[in-house]
């Protein structure tokens, strides 16, 4: 069988790409390695960059995200006793929409059922090959049978552990990565959150999240060590540590119930250069990955869409390659960006194993840096809310 291009990988990114394909005329067949249900089990960021609310919007699948989805003018940082908000609108001009990454996902998937979209489900053994020819294809096992399809392009939007990246021989491929040495432990309950805009809070302690997916659902993190197990977290050593670690009167307000899920999630810094060889492109986790202290991973994904999708457009509207020759530099380039600040923003909130006497006099000095400098304030905001594509 044909189709004009094969994604690899079922999860949003994929499925957005596949979307804005559709909406152009562009035939794009979808394989996921997982069950639809598992996909859309997965916990994951619920902040997103205008650029992407603006991508939804192209795609046509704002609809509900845009009656139910909150959007935040701003956020607080505190360290100890200093606190400082960052308003968005004033420094940046706009918001960002607060709205889970599942319900764009089933978003994504109901408007691919309704727009009759192939997509392949529990694939295995999946393999690319001719990727630098013009005729690229992908073997891969459904069903108990073998099939295969040919192509144009391959988008290999599968994440960190998938076959796409790993499909990039080793001599032309160079990998960048800072594990960092801990962890967030999140909690997901059915409770009002604690505050109407996200906490990032530092202490003594350690780094805490206050964080949301609507009114009623509530999503909070505490920072943990690398090697700690969800086991030794019971609910109410959670709830106390957390509020340990939060600004007081956040702490006293703050409403408690049982946890609906409980996990840790390790943090890392990684990109993987070119994100193109031949006829492969590589989008989001499997190109890159970014701590989650400034909400960057399914965004930076959706610039990596953007640019894809533009280019494969001019592609196929008049065969003009300038947007796909491009691609990986102008990716990487916005990557790199992103990365900085996702590193700063880790650097800054959280306790490092060996952190000195000094390190810690500096995060103050930036924290109050922060609280009195606009234009900081303003740096800040604008990485925040997104940098332009």
């Amino acid at each position: 069988m044909r189709h004009q291009i094969v994604i690899i990988g079922g999860g949003p990114s994929g499925l957005l790409l596949a979307q804005l394909l559709l909406k152009q005329g562009i035939d794009a067949v979808v394989l996921e390695r997982q069950t639809r249900a598992h996909v859309l089990g997965r916990i994951r960021a619920g902040v997103l960059e205008m650029g992407f609310v603006d991508l939804m919007r192209e795609a046509g699948v704002a609809d509900r995200m845009e009656r139910e989805g909150i959007l935040h003018d701003g956020t607080i940082l505190s360290y100890n006793d200093r606190e400082v908000r960052i308003d968005f609108r004033k420094h940046a001009g706009r918001p960002v929409t607060i709205y889970g990454q599942t319900e764009v996902t089933r978003d994504l998937y109901e408007a691919r059922d309704a727009t009759g979209g192939t997509t392949y489900f529990e694939v295995a053994d999946v393999t690319l090959h001719g990727m630098e020819g013009d005729a690229p294809y992908v073997t891969f096992r459904h069903d108990g049978k073998d099939k295969r399809i040919d192509c144009d392009f391959i988008a290999g939007c599968d994440g960190f552990h998938g076959v796409s990246r790993k499909s990039i021989p080793d001599s032309v491929r160079k990998d960048y990565e800072r594990v960092y040495p801990f962890g967030w432990l999140g909690v997901l309950s059915e409770t009002p959150p604690v505050n109407h805009e996200l906490i990032y809070a530092s202490s003594d302690r350690g780094f805490a999240l206050c964080s949301m997916r609507n009114m009623n659902l509530s999503r909070y993190y505490v920072q943990c060590s690398a090697e700690d197990r969800v086991e030794n977290w019971s609910d109410a050593r959670f709830w106390e540590e957390l509020r340990r670690r939060i600004p007081p009167d956040a702490a006293e307000r703050i409403v408690t119930g049982p946890s609906i899920e409980k996990s840790i999630a390790p943090l890392r810094s990684f990109v993987t250069e070119p994100m193109r060889f031949g006829r492969l492109f590589l989008c989001g986790d499997a190109a890159h990955i970014v701590p989650p202290t400034g909400a960057k991973g399914l965004n930076s994904a959706a610039s990596d869409v953007y640019y894809l999708f533009h280019g494969l457009k001019a592609f196929y509207a008049d065969g003009n390659t300038d947007g796909l020759d491009s691609y990986s530099q102008k990716a990487l380039d916005r990557v790199w960006k992103v990365e900085r600040f996702s590193w700063w923003m880790t650097s800054l909130l959280h306790r490092f194993p060996d952190q000195s006497a000094f390190d810690q006099k500096m995060q103050e000095a930036e924290i109050a840096f922060l609280s009195e400098s606009e234009a900081a304030q303003e740096a800040l905001a604008r990485n925040y809310v997104g940098l332009p594509y």
